[in-house]
């Protein structure tokens, strides 16, 4: 492996005493070189993750390099009076933790540029007991600070410290959050880093009444506010924080990136650096070997071809939001003011619903960093019959809306939402940001309100399926996954959604016949099964292949047709506990049907990189393959 071509042990290990706000001319010059050492070092290995594709997040670890570097001093000048955890409440920020692992010697630098890639433990959010050096989990805004009021409570006498974000505070736990650490005079110092930029935009613009310090205030705070990139003065604030008992909140303001020409006060700064942009901020700053390393690094492809499926990929949560604003496109202006309006929870560009945006922006509300106000506020639009709320964030943060989605069920609303990131796919992320519990939106009564839940299976269903479910009424859930799909080919190698092609709710699809068997499957997983099923049929195995893209309702007609078949097997990225497998049999059994009967889907935490999930989850062609032979066998 290459040499970490940024030498990490000039980093200096001095000790600061909070008693003493007032930095030497040592301890700054000291500070100010780790600053611009760890700065370097995040630039160019974040940078890797855009050379080999698994991208990634620079600009926050990037810019609460001053705070880290005081209080990792602070540390080590006083470890008995503190929680010596970098505790996060953006998770996107993890370089911070590898960094900080790799300077501790908890892991090797040259890992480092291993960054978010499959099997080597250092995915896009922190994860307690998968890196050496990491001590929490984290990755879902809003979630840290109350989980270290707990660790305030379990440590009485020290001080525990949690960095924070101007993202972070928009979301309500943290104001739960702060009014416990307030009532329990809990010793909590935050360090909130007021860069104005969400991945969405600035929250100064989508949310003018909006501010830290006066948000905290309100909640009884003592808040220290300044200027970020003053080194002197946010030591005497931290210092001042700590020095003072009950929760603080030191907020600092700074430019996002800042120092990072291009990216600097931008959204772009929020997601990893450009190549070309880390290239030539390194390169100003003497780092040419670093630099040659990025410039020879390449993007690894997926080698696997993939039969039944075409060779064009399509964006399904991108043309999500381009059917929506077509259907919109043609209402009268009045007529989409009065009946529609989308909600975004800051993840415009990776839902897809920035096409809503650009063509509709009088329908379209930028609601910022608060999934679940922003869901009940979806579903209140949508309680008068005729108008409908739309709605989309990741998957994932499905599972903070439940009891919204029980409220907008039991007030009869009219609401479409689309949760992008399902399942496993290209989540270099990792666990916390899988998609899985998807059919926890599925958890009404059997006599209450419709909900369906839809998955297509690629880019000519997605459409079909927006523009069959538009106008119905009721909560309806629309899926997709970060990664692009293939287009599904009939026997004939014709896009089976393509052209007159109708999409029916309710209703289950033969992709494939087969006389030994059948594959139930759905979304990403689809094309995937179909790669296995062909295999299967050239090896002399016939199975059959379903499409079940409406995944809890019932089709009766396709369940008598497998039903009598010898095997069902149901393959999905969902999670094995609590997915379509975990249901389906039943439905099986509660109609007389016994064939054999297996499933596959997610069952352990993640590898990291991108397409690399799926075989490590045991949901891949060939694992398909092998299960089927199990049940033939």
């Amino acid at each position: 492996m290459t040499t970490f071509p940024i030498d990490l042990s000039t980093y200096k290990r001095i000790a600061l005493d909070p008693a003493n706000p007032t930095l030497t001319d040592e301890q700054r010059t000291a500070l100010k070189a780790n600053i611009q050492l760890c700065r370097d070092a995040i630039v160019f290995f974040t940078a890797t993750g855009a050379a080999h594709g698994v991208g990634g997040h620079t600009g926050g670890p990037y810019d609460t390099v001053p705070e880290v570097m005081i209080l990792d001093a602070i540390f080590r000048g006083g470890p008995d009076q503190v929680v010596p955890t970098f505790f996060d409440e953006a998770g996107h920020r993890v370089a911070t933790q590898y960094l900080m692992a790799a300077i501790n010697g908890d892991l090797p630098a040259e890992q480092l540029m291993l960054y978010r890639q499959a099997h080597q433990k250092l995915p896009g959010h922190p994860e307690l007991g998968l890196t050496p050096g990491v001590k929490f989990s984290s990755g879902r805004l809003g979630h840290m600070w109350p989980y270290v009021n707990g660790v305030a409570l379990a440590n009485p006498g020290k001080t525990v410290f949690c960095l924070g974000s101007d993202g972070s505070q928009q979301e309500g736990n943290d104001a739960e959050a702060a009014r416990l650490a307030v009532a329990q005079h809990l010793n909590v110092k935050l360090l909130i880093d007021d860069n104005d930029v969400t991945i969405a935009g600035h929250p100064s613009s989508y949310l003018p009444g909006f501010s830290v310090r006066r948000t905290l205030e309100g909640h009884g705070l003592k808040v220290l506010e300044g200027d970020g990139e003053d080194l002197d003065g946010l030591y005497a604030r931290i210092c001042e924080a700590i020095t003072t008992p009950g929760p603080v909140a030191v907020v600092s303001k700074r430019s996002m990136a800042v120092g990072i020409d291009e990216i600097e006060g931008t959204s772009e700064g929020h997601d990893v650096i450009p190549l070309d942009a880390a290239i030539k901020y390194l390169e100003g700053r003497g780092q040419t070997q670093a630099a040659e390393v990025l410039k020879g690094m390449e993007k690894p492809k997926n080698p696997y071809t993939f039969m039944g499926s075409s060779d064009n990929v399509d964006s399904n949560r991108n043309v999500f939001g381009k059917t929506v604003a077509e259907i919109l496109g043609g209402m009268s202006e009045l007529d989409r003011k009065n009946t529609i309006k989308v909600f975004d929870n800051d993840l415009e560009g990776s839902t897809g619903i920035k096409h809503i945006r650009a063509a509709h922006p009088e329908v379209f509300i930028k609601g910022g960093v608060m999934e679940r106000g922003n869901l009940s506020a979806a579903a209140g639009f949508g309680m008068e019959k005729g108008k409908q709320g739309i709605y989309a964030t990741f998957s994932a943060f499905l599972e903070m809306v439940i009891s919204e989605i029980s409220m907008a069920r039991l007030n009869y609303s009219n609401l479409l939402c689309h949760f992008s990131h399902a399942g496993v796919d290209d989540m270099a992320d990792n666990t916390c940001h899988f998609g899985l519990n998807n059919l926890f939106a599925d958890n009404g009564l059997e006599d209450g309100y419709e909900t369906r839940l839809y998955f297509p299976a690629d880019a000519n269903q997605m459409r079909a399926v927006v523009k069959a479910i538009f106008s119905d009424p009721g909560l309806r859930f629309v899926f997709s996954t970060r990664s692009k799909v293939p287009m599904i080919l009939d026997t004939d190698g014709n896009e089976m959604f393509a052209g007159d092609y109708r999409f029916t709710p309710g209703k289950d699809e033969v992709i494939r016949e087969g006389a030994a068997g059948y594959v139930v499957a759905f979304g990403d997983a689809l094309y995937r099964a179909l790669d296995a099923v062909e295999r299967l049929k050239q090896q002399g195995i016939d199975v059959g292949l379903i499409n079940k893209a409406t995944l809890n309702a019932v089709d009766e007609d396709m369940m008598a047709k497998i039903g009598k078949a010898p095997f069902v097997l149901v393959t999905e990225a969902f999670n094995r506990r609590t997915g379509l497998g975990s249901r389906f049999g039943s439905w099986l059994l509660e109609r007389g049907y016994t064939p054999k009967y297996a499933y596959l889907g997610s069952h352990k935490e993640g590898c990291g990189g991108l397409w690399e999930q799926f075989p490590h989850q045991g949901i891949d062609p060939d694992s398909v393959v092998a299960q089927v032979k199990r049940l033939v066998g």
